[in-house]
């Protein structure tokens, strides 16, 4: 069934958004890198902004990002009009390059597919778009090699969440989570249930996945310090970028030793394939939680869920932002009043940075496919 469900042929996509050039990006000033439609208001708390309340097609999304690095690493979006909506988070590692490049250009990617077949969503289409992205990307570091080479080693995680005709489909590369909040029954109650796959090499079935596909490589997967890492170095096993780890020409000088394998490399390492799923979206499906790991880093699945339904809607994404980072000052010890005052770098020792989405599911307007006016295009800040 599973099966059948991600070969749906969804005629419901049509190109909307702004931003048709070359990277895609929607440019304006100001702490949100691209804001159209949703209404509600930007904030800003020291560290963290957010947009408390807003609306999309098919109903109430909340919004928050808070930094702990020196720049910025995480990016989120949200586009959404009549035909469909499509979320992304996007958690860069060694730098921010890598998430910013694929926020300006997977969803630009995805319309270009969608667009060549007349609007059909499938499992393929949103493939086609991360290969897309993959490739562009890799064309970047190879033609700035000779300037900026350690562009080899940045790379980002990717969680997109695509809304049309009644079917959710995520896609996933890396550790960021969709996790959702369904109503059980008449109960009053909220389960919840994790959507997405996380490519973590501290996951068990991830490092048999890697020892299956490297068996001549007993060093493909290494505990460091507590921590089990991919050839001793990174712990995600997919993600867009990370070059170094996939293309053998990107792994020697210039980059930095600790990047550079002491044997040759002859298949890629690491992968750029999403593991996508399907959902038939039901009318017990009350909302759904995007967030990058440094979320889930200090918040179980049940929790965040837990949270969110026990609350108004406005102020969501914000809500399980601060209880991370709550969460995050008990275990060092320490006040949260305390830990805000930290500004970022230093901030990193505590925690990372977080960005979270949270779509509230009205199904009167699934059920009728009557998306809500005007479009939304809202982009988190590029930095704080």
């Amino acid at each position: 069934m599973l099966h059948a469900l991600m070969n749906l042929l969804s005629l419901c996509w049509k190109p909307f958004g702004r931003g048709d050039g070359e990277g895609g990006r929607l440019d304006s000033i100001g702490i949100v890198g691209a804001n159209l439609g949703g209404g509600g208001r930007d904030g800003k708390d020291s560290l963290l902004w957010f947009r408390d309340i807003g609306k999309y097609a098919w109903g109430d999304f909340s919004m928050a990002v808070v930094q702990a690095n020196q720049v910025l690493e995480d990016q989120g979006h949200i586009e959404s009009g009549p035909f469909g909506t499509f979320v992304g988070v996007y958690d860069g590692h060694g730098g921010p390059e890598a998430a910013q490049y694929v926020c300006d250009n997977l969803f630009r990617h995805f319309r270009a597919v969608s667009a060549e077949t007349e609007g059909v969503v499938t499992a393929e289409t949103i493939q086609n778009a991360f290969r897309r992205t993959e490739e562009g990307f890799t064309a970047l570091v190879s033609e700035l090699w000779s300037t900026k080479p350690n562009l080899a080693t940045v790379g980002s995680c990717c969680l997109v969440g695509v809304i049309c005709q009644g079917t959710l489909f995520v896609a996933s590369l890396g550790d960021s989570r969709l996790v959702l909040g369904k109503k059980v029954g008449n109960t009053g109650e909220v389960a919840a249930i994790q959507l997405s796959t996380e490519h973590n090499a501290n996951l068990a079935e991830i490092r048999h996945e890697l020892k299956d596909l490297h068996s001549h490589d007993p060093q493909i997967v290494v505990l460091k310090h507590g921590v089990w890492r991919v050839k001793g170095i990174i712990q995600v096993s997919r993600s867009i970028g990370d070059v170094y780890m996939k293309h053998a020409q990107f792994n020697r000088e210039p980059i930095a030793a600790k990047f550079r394998l002491p044997e040759p490399m002859n298949m890629p390492i690491m992968s750029a394939d999403p593991t996508i799923l399907s959902h038939a979206l039901h009318p017990n499906d009350s909302f759904l939680i995007f967030a990058s790991d440094g979320l889930w880093e200090h918040l179980s699945n049940e929790k965040a869920v837990d949270i969110v339904h026990k609350h108004p809607h406005a102020g969501s994404a914000k809500r399980l932002v601060k209880t991370a980072l709550q969460e995050a000052a008990r275990k060092r010890e320490m006040r949260y009043s305390d830990l805000r005052k930290i500004d970022k770098k230093v901030r990193r020792h505590f925690h990372d940075d977080i960005t979270v989405i949270v779509l509230f599911l009205n199904h009167d307007l699934i059920s009728r496919g009557t998306a809500q006016e005007p479009p939304v295009s809202i982009r988190s800040a590029l930095d704080h």
